[in-house]
């Protein structure tokens, strides 16, 4: 793969007003940050659980306040990269011409990293793909292929950001939000179909990144843009470059940030917290630092800081050391994994505590297990009315769903996806709502 072809200004759904001219085009990668930012589904992410469920007066991140400071890194990391490959050749910019703007790429792609997840998080998902794999939407299998049956049984957020960002919703224009190739290709963590997803030990397959309605889409974009399809019957491609870097930043971000909700919470105590944040906060003196804070909140900002800073360091060396192989499709790991001792070691003991006592954390686990209920008691609902509209009942609950969603394709499979882009776009709050009032546990009223 090379920079010249990866690095592109041609937008989703507008090719035809493609801007050739570099130096126009270095804007365009800020406008897919601002149309994200000025969109309808990013704009909902205030109301999606990061990981604690609506916490009261204690405020903590949602996946909005989340992915914010996910592209603040993001841009970090694009802008350090760039700068080491000019400082190395001062001509880079003559032969990539928007090697610049990968800062910006990099930085849009991670405000829409989340776009695609439903309500509830990852209990959202496995909500979605067990009403198909083992409640009442087992009964569809046959009506639809067994890729489209994998898209079903095995939902996926990834997947869903991807149709989001190109899928022509019905009154939303030719190409949804018409981002950048670029910008798009660099949110495909998992650059493969839902047949070929689930590889253990491949990173570009540990999931999968598009539906089988969008395959033909991602296909069109990795062509245009040199990705490296393996080869095989199964549709698979090497990740682009880029995507190593939104990872990381968001693997930085959660890993560090949950900590800090933990403690805010009061789930973990400052000891803890401070416990696991210090081998990551490698500047000098930094006990003497701390002690300038009176607030234990400062402090636990300050490690945050400092531990995202170091990591931030080393996944920018990680990534500009390890630039030929990645280029290649050959680098088989996430850039967090590959970091260097003593701070992999770190990094796997705050996922250790994070797993035992926040991801498990009794209200993290009430707000999965609603999940669980609301979402497949949505689906419950609304994928019969759609596909069968054989009663009265029927056709009110068709009338709750906004007619962007509805769809003029009569295959089962385009039915279903109109009733997962309409429940999986809805927020943690107006799933809960609507759930209770279709199933009359509470009455709506007019205002």
């Amino acid at each position: 793969m090379n920079w010249d072809q990866l690095l592109s200004a041609k937008r989703w759904g507008y090719e035809d007003k493609y801007i050739a001219n570099h130096i126009d085009a270095r804007s365009e990668f800020q406008k897919d940050y601002d149309r994200i930012i000025f969109s309808s589904p990013f704009r909902r992410l205030q109301n999606k659980t990061q990981v604690f469920p609506l916490p009261g007066s204690v405020f903590v991140h949602n996946r909005l306040t989340h992915s914010l400071e996910v592209a603040s890194v993001g841009r970090s990391l694009g802008r350090m990269h760039f700068n080491r490959m000019l400082k190395e050749d001062p001509e880079v910019e003559k032969k990539y011409p928007l090697i610049s703007e990968i800062g910006n790429m990099i930085a849009a792609a991670c405000l829409a990293h989340d776009l695609g997840n439903p309500a509830f998080g990852h209990s959202g998902e496995s909500a979605i793909s067990h009403y198909f794999a083992e409640g009442d939407g087992k009964g569809y299998k046959d009506t639809v292929t067994p890729q489209q049956w994998e898209d079903l049984t095995h939902f996926e957020g990834n997947a869903n950001a991807l149709r989001l960002l190109t899928h022509p919703f019905a009154g939303k224009g030719r190409g949804s939000l018409a981002l950048t190739y670029s910008t798009i290709a660099s949110i495909a963590k998992y650059p493969c179909s839902s047949v070929a997803g689930h590889k253990k030990g491949v990173i570009y397959r540990k999931k999968y990144g598009f539906f089988s309605s969008e395959q033909q889409d991602f296909e069109k974009i990795a062509q245009d843009l040199g990705l490296i399809r393996v080869e095989g019957d199964e549709l698979i491609y090497k990740r682009h470059p880029l995507v190593y870097l939104v990872e990381a930043a968001d693997d930085i971000c959660y890993n560090v940030v949950d900590l800090e909700d933990a403690h805010r919470l009061k789930i973990l105590s400052y000891e803890e917290v401070k416990a696991l944040l210090m081998p990551l906060c490698t500047i000098p003196r930094m006990e003497e630092r701390l002690e300038e804070f009176d607030d234990t909140d400062a402090k636990v900002g300050y490690l945050r800081a400092i531990a995202i800073n170091t990591l931030v360091n080393q996944c920018s060396n990680l990534f500009y050391d390890k630039q030929e192989e990645i280029m290649n499709g050959d680098f088989n790991s996430a850039l967090m994994d590959a970091i260097e001792e003593p701070l992999r070691t770190a990094m796997k003991a705050i996922e250790k505590v994070s797993v035992k006592k926040i991801y498990n954390y009794s209200s993290v686990v009430q707000k999965e297990v609603a999940g669980y209920k609301v979402m497949g008691g949505l689906l419950e609902e609304f994928v019969p009315a759609y596909l069968k509209n054989n009663s009265k009942y029927h056709e009110k609950l068709i009338e709750l769903i906004p007619k962007q969603f509805l769809t003029k394709a009569e295959d089962d499979y385009s039915k279903i996806q109109t009733i997962l882009d309409f429940v999986s776009g809805m927020t943690d709050l107006y799933a809960v709502e609507l759930f209770r009032k279709i199933k009359g546990i509470s009455f709506p009223s007019m205002s």
